[in-house]
């Protein structure tokens, strides 16, 4: 799996499309139907305006989960989706729990009706609320662990200090020992990590530290974080992470008078205008 998105990486962009979709994003125009019927449609019309342009998307999955069972319909439904259309998903889960229940959780997420390539992990309760996804690593998943979040509380346990160092160092270094056997073809592991893209301080030594890690970026645009603390975190070939925007592409056509008519237009701009922002003009 990790050598797969290595490759759409290199071959589109290592931008990230969050599909964190609520019912008020969606133009007036199409609040058409059920809400799993809308918010699906939302969903398609976004995937469709930006599938060869980005590695992968990613739903959080708390947007679908606050409709209830419609909101799981439509979660269900946009990763049917993108699965026909072969395209990467993560499912923005962030689970952690004693390893008897990690394993339904992850037998939910990686079979059946939530079926996704990736899925994020809490660590907070040891290492063995992460091992009990391991297996389906060996079947073609993979999985980004919590590291070092983008949001302004992440110091308040991340960043104490512990032998030296910030205890985030201390985790990282054993899911680093962990991810070992996972290692593909193109020299990272299917056991990644969220890395937060708006700390600058810090981007630099965490890549260095975590060479086999594929790093999960987050905080771009509507959170501060900028391209230049963003591509910290990525190789000399702008690979070895995906970076995450969310609103500011799925509602960027709310920044034009004729924004619901051109929904996609606008959604597609949002991304090549990230692309050059992290590329550069092509």
């Amino acid at each position: 799996m990790i050598d797969q998105l290595y490759r759409e990486v290199k071959e589109k962009s290592c931008i990230c499309v969050g599909l964190d979709s609520h019912l008020d994003y969606v133009p007036a125009s199409m609040k058409k139907g059920s809400p799993s019927e809308i918010l699906f449609n939302y969903n398609k019309a976004i995937i469709d305006a930006t599938a060869d342009l980005v590695a992968v998307f990613k739903l959080q999955i708390a947007y679908y989960e606050a409709l209830g069972i419609e909101g799981l319909m439509a979660y269900r439904d946009t990763l049917k989706y993108l699965r026909n259309r072969k395209l990467l998903t993560i499912g923005d889960i962030k689970r952690g729990d004693i390893a008897a229940t990690a394993k339904e959780y992850a037998k939910a997420h990686f079979e059946g009706d939530f079926e996704v390539d990736l899925i994020t992990l809490s660590p907070y309760m040891g290492l063995d609320s992460i091992t009990p996804y391991l297996p389906y690593l060996e079947k073609g998943k993979g999985v980004f662990v919590l590291l070092r979040t983008s949001n302004p509380g992440s110091k308040d346990l991340q960043c104490l200090p512990y032998e030296g160092e910030s205890l985030y160092f201390t985790l990282g270094d054993k899911l680093n020992e962990l991810s070992k056997d996972y290692v593909g073809s193109s020299g990272y592991s299917a056991l990644g990590l969220v890395t937060g893209g708006t700390h600058r301080d810090e981007g630099e030594k965490i890549r260095r530290r975590y060479k086999e890690q594929f790093f999960l970026i987050p905080g771009y645009g509507a959170q501060g974080g900028t391209a230049a603390e963003a591509l910290l975190y990525l190789d000399e070939d702008k690979n070895g992470g995906v970076i995450n925007s969310s609103r500011g592409i799925i509602t960027a056509y709310k920044n034009y008078p004729d924004g619901e008519e051109r929904l996609s237009h606008y959604t597609r701009k949002a991304v090549l205008d990230m692309k050059e922002d992290l590329y550069g003009r092509l």
